[in-house]
């Protein structure tokens, strides 16, 4: 039985996050932030700073599209970088006040979107949602299509 695209599970997490991120890049516009931007400057610890190796796995970024934003996000003023005080091949980002700023604007929109969300969806129905979400996030890391291509292949032999 095939399904429709709107019932698959990719699908709908897909035009979800399109239509937030959208949401986020059309309000941030004005301010000159992006969701991308954004999540990445609420994801540098304000006192201690980040290793720039530890942001890309949180956000579930690729290293090469986090290392072209932290350069521009360099260039813009927002953060600077330190080598690390005992590793001096790592490096710490850490927030200008520019950074600061907008990182504050950043965790405001995601406060206010939250929020709706929470005046329009009970707490139950979220509590399932977070538990979907981490069964789903699991799935995933156990690599499917790894797995369905080892079978094939003990099949084919």
């Amino acid at each position: 039985m095939k399904l429709p695209a709107q019932q698959s599970v990719c699908f709908n997490i897909k035009t979800a996050w399109h239509a937030i991120s959208r949401m986020y890049n059309n309000g941030g516009s004005e301010y000159e932030l992006s969701a991308s931007l954004g999540f990445v400057l609420l994801n540098i610890d304000l006192e201690n700073g980040t290793p720039a190796t530890k942001i890309a796995p949180l956000l579930g970024m690729e290293t090469r599209s986090l290392t072209r934003m932290l350069k521009t996000m360099e260039e813009n003023g927002l953060i600077y970088k330190q080598a690390h005080d005992k590793d001096k091949r790592s490096v710490i980002i850490f927030l200008t006040e520019e950074g600061k700023a907008k990182r504050e604007l950043a965790k405001l929109a995601v406060k206010t979107f939250n929020n709706a969300v929470r005046e329009n969806i009970s707490e139950e129905k979220l509590l399932v949602f977070f538990e979907v979400i981490n069964e789903i996030n699991k799935v995933v890391e156990h690599k499917p299509f790894e797995a369905a291509r080892k079978k094939q292949q003990l099949e084919t032999a």
